[in-house]
């Protein structure tokens, strides 16, 4: 068994898409979904970074043991970077993914293909006992469909078209999509430092 490492989240997906590379790299992997008593977490910072950075140490403190966390979202041009950092909390609290979707649609009705350019942003922090906290990111450019199409994925999957693509993050294979996406890219990151220790 490897070294135990707390996924500081309890977002299914984001669990899914991160537990089979840190298993890979040897971590014995649990999430916040897998203990009784996970500290709260309020995610406050103005930037992705300061939120991960603020799980990780939340975690690292709680468990006294390696923690992993990042906080993501999507920034829209034409809604000056929104949702940004309220990525989750889009709309209000507790709405579900299709609702946070069609309203962000809504916001973007008569803005040309042209002008919906997008991105997917990560920050990824590592929190380690004894050790300075590191930090990783992954940007995924693109753009934002005129409708949701897809069954894979979670979020603004749906709506995203990454550059390079015709079709949306949901309508490309998880395996694929963890690779390409802003997640897999800042966990790449993450996986060449840890190999380089």
């Amino acid at each position: 068994m490897g070294t135990r490492l707390v996924i500081a989240t309890k977002n299914a997906g984001k669990v899914a898409e991160v537990r089979d590379l840190l298993g890979a790299m040897g971590f014995d992997v649990v999430s916040l979904r897998d203990l009784s008593d996970a500290p709260g977490i309020v995610e406050d910072a103005d930037d992705f970074a300061g939120n991960a950075a603020k799980k990780a140490l939340a975690v690292l403190s709680a468990y006294g043991c390696a923690a992993l966390s990042d906080d993501s979202g999507l920034e829209v041009d034409a809604l000056g970077g929104a949702p940004g950092v309220r990525s989750a909390r889009y709309g209000g609290e507790g709405l579900a993914d299709a609702a946070r979707n069609d309203l962000l649609l809504a916001a973007l009705r008569g803005i040309p293909a042209a002008a919906r350019t997008a991105r997917f942003r990560c920050a990824l922090a590592f929190a380690e006992p004894g050790a300075a906290l590191q930090m990783f990111d992954g940007v995924l450019p693109g753009r934002i469909a005129f409708a949701p199409r897809g069954v894979h994925g979670f979020g603004y999957d749906p709506i995203f078209v990454p550059d390079g693509y015709d079709v949306s993050l949901a309508e490309i294979p998880p395996e694929e999509k963890r690779r390409v996406s802003h997640r897999g890219r800042a966990l790449a990151a993450f996986a060449r430092w840890v190999e380089s220790r």
